[in-house]
C-alpha cells in the first residue's frame, strides 16, 4: 500500500526504506528554486495562473505552489514566519512577481538596488545586473569590548527574523495547523537560527573570523548574547507549532568548497559549545528531529554535529572536498539522514545535458537511498540559469513527475 508523503519522510528519518525515495522541493529556504527558474519551470510544465511570490529576497527564492508540489511529487512543505500581505515587484529579468508588503526597496543611481529598514538604514544591496541581495549592515562592526556587544541586544533579538515577515506567532500557528491537518505532507519547521553566521553578519565576516582567533572574549560574549536572544523566540515558536511539525531546520554554514571554513579544533573550541546548547535546547523542547543546513565541505565536522544532536544534513554539497556520496553513506549513514545531494547544481544541473542529469540522479540515489535515511533534493536552490528541461529530467528519473 502506498505511503502518504508524511509517512514517507518519517520513514526515511527513521532510517527505513520507504515505498519510494521521498522528494523535497521548497520544503526549506535552501532546497527550493529561484523566481526566474520557477517561472520557466511552470511554463514548461504547462501550469497557468497562480503567482510567483519571493519570500527570501536575499536568495530570490520563490514559494512553490500546490500544483507544482503535486506535479513533481514533493513530500515536504515549509513552515516559515511570513508576511501578512504582498505587493507587486519585478524579477531581475523584468517579469512580474510579488514580495512582502513591508519590504522597502530603493533604486540607486547607477542601477544598484538596496533594501532599507523602517528607519531608512540600507541593510542589503543588489548590484546592477545581479540576482541577489547581500548584507551590507553590520551593526556591531565597531564594537571594542563586551559592553559594546551588550548594547546590541535589539539586533540579537531581531537576528534571522526580518521585520517584513510580520505574520506573528498566532498567524504561524493557524498556518501550521492547516498544513498538518489538511495536507498529508511532512511539515518542516524553519527556525532560521544561526550562531556563526550571526556573528559574521553582526560584526562583519572578516571581523568575526578574526575575533574567533584573537578576540575570543568578544566572540564568546557575542555568541552568548545571541543564544540568550534566541531562546525566548524558540519557546514561542515551539509552543505555537510544535505539535504540527515533523522536523525542525536550523542553519549555519560551516564549509567552503575545499574544507571547513575554520580548523576543526577552532570550531570545537569556539562554536560547537554554543551549537550544542542551542540544538539540544530545541530538540529537548520540541522532541523533533533536527535538520541542519550547512553548505560546503563539512565532512570533518560531521561527527561533531551528530554529537550536538543533528539528525539530518542539507544540502550535502557533493562537489565540495571529501563529500563523496558513497563515502558519506558508508561512514555516517546509520546516524545521519542525507536531505540533499541528489543532483549537482554547480555543473550538472545548469550545464549538463538531460541525459547527464539523469545519470547524475541515478548515481546519487544508488549511493544514498539504500536502507533509508535519504530525502531527495538537488544541492541547494535551483538557480536562474538552470534549463527547465533539466529540472523535469531530474524528477522523471526519480519517477515522481506526473
Amino acid at each position: 500500500m502506498p505511503m502518504t508523503p508524511r509517512e514517507r519522510i518519517l520513514c526515511a528519518l527513521d532510517h527505513r526504506e520507504p515505498d519510494r525515495v521521498p522528494v523535497d522541493l521548497g520544503g526549506t529556504e535552501s532546497s527550493g528554486i529561484t523566481g526566474i527558474a520557477y517561472k520557466r519551470l511552470k511554463q514548461k510544465l504547462g501550469i497557468e495562473g497562480g503567482r510567483i511570490r519571493i519570500f527570501d529576497l536575499m536568495q530570490q527564492i520563490a514559494e512553490v505552489e500546490k500544483p507544482v508540489v503535486e506535479m513533481i511529487g514533493a513530500d515536504a512543505l515549509p513552515l516559515l514566519i511570513g508576511p501578512k500581505s504582498w505587493k507587486p515587484w519585478a524579477l531581475p529579468d523584468g517579469s512580474d512577481c510579488e514580495i512582502p508588503l513591508e519590504v522597502h526597496i530603493e533604486e540607486l543611481k547607477g542601477g544598484d538596488s538596496v533594501i532599507v529598514a523602517d528607519d531608512g538604514t540600507p541593510v542589503m544591496k543588489r548590484p546592477k545586473g545581479g540576482y541577489y541581495f547581500d548584507s551590507i549592515f553590520h551593526p556591531l562592526e565597531e564594537a571594542e569590548d563586551e559592553n559594546d556587544i551588550d548594547k546590541g541586544m535589539p539586533f540579537f533579538r531581531s537576528m534571522d527574523l526580518p521585520w517584513y515577515n510580520d505574520e506573528g506567532f498566532d498567524g504561524l500557528k493557524t498556518k501550521a495547523r492547516r498544513l498538518y491537518e489538511v495536507t498529508s505532507r511532512a511539515v518542516v519547521g524553519n527556525l532560521w537560527v544561526h550562531l556563526l553566521a550571526a556573528g559574521q553578519d553582526l560584526r562583519g565576516y572578516e571581523n568575526f573570523m578574526v575575533d574567533l582567533v584573537i578576540n575570543k572574549h568578544l566572540a564568546h560574549r557575542l555568541l552568548e548574547r545571541q543564544l540568550e536572544a534566541y531562546l525566548p523566540r524558540i519557546d514561542r515558536y515551539i509552543d505555537a507549532v510544535g505539535g504540527y511539525v515533523d522536523i525542525i531546520q536550523v542553519n549555519d554554514d560551516l564549509g567552503s568548497q575545499n574544507g571547513p571554513i575554520m580548523r576543526p579544533e577552532l570550531y570545537r573550541e569556539m562554536i560547537k559549545p554554543y551549537h550544542k546548547r542551542l540544538w539540544e535546547y530545541i530538540k529537548k523542547k520540541s522532541k523533533k528531529p533536527l535538520l541542519l543546513h550547512s553548505c560546503g565541505s563539512v565532512y570533518g565536522l560531521i561527527p561533531d554535529i551528530i554529537e550536538c544532536g543533528i539528525d539530518a544534513l542539507n544540502p550535502v554539497q557533493i562537489t565540495a572536498a571529501n563529500m563523496d556520496t558513497a563515502r558519506l553513506k558508508r561512514e555516517f549513514g546509520s546516524e545521519l539522514v542525507f536531505w540533499g545531494g541528489g543532483c549537482d547544481t554547480q555543473n550538472v544541473l545548469p550545464l549538463g545535458t538531460v541525459q547527464e542529469v539523469r545519470e547524475e540522479v541515478r548515481r546519487r540515489i544508488d549511493d544514498l537511498a539504500f536502507g533509508g535515511g535519504f530525502v531527495f533534493c538537488q544541492v541547494h536552490n535551483i538557480q536562474p540559469d538552470v534549463p527547465p528541461e533539466n529540472i523535469i529530467a531530474m524528477y522523471e528519473e526519480i519517477g515522481t513527475l506526473l
